[in-house]
């Protein structure tokens, strides 16, 4: 539970009913093993800034409509304050221009499709597996 906790930015721990199976991305490597394994899984990542209001409160709303489980997807999780350089190689790696919150879904090594604030709830996970 720690681990959440860290993801989140300590106390303030969105405050949901069920956890997602989230991979906390923190390192550039981490990006070549996205791309490697989105040849055969479709990897997500879920940009986030613990001190922005806007992006908690569409976290909350993802986490509470998630319905996925780690056989159908890869659900990555990236603090962008504490992990600026990762954030912006995402930017880079991918060709998508950096917002926040932020949703990109990765299959055979490139963004089939990505979606930053209130529209990222309106995207259906499931047609992407």
């Amino acid at each position: 539970m720690a681990m959440f906790g860290k993801l989140f930015g300590g106390s303030k721990t969105p405050k949901e009913d069920k956890l997602l199976p989230w991979i906390a991305l923190s390192e550039l490597e981490q990006l070549d093993e996205i791309i490697e394994k989105s040849n055969t899984k479709t990897q997500v990542v879920f940009k986030h800034s613990t001190r922005c209001g806007i992006s908690r409160m569409v976290m909350n709303q993802f986490v509470g409509a998630y319905g996925l489980t780690e056989n159908d997807l890869d659900l990555y999780y990236l603090d962008l304050l504490n992990y600026r350089e990762v954030s912006n190689e995402v930017g880079y790696k991918f060709q998508v221009m950096h917002e926040s919150p932020q949703l990109l879904i990765i299959k055979k090594g490139e963004v089939i499709s990505h979606a930053s604030h209130g529209a990222i709830n309106d995207i259906d996970l499931s047609q992407f597996i």
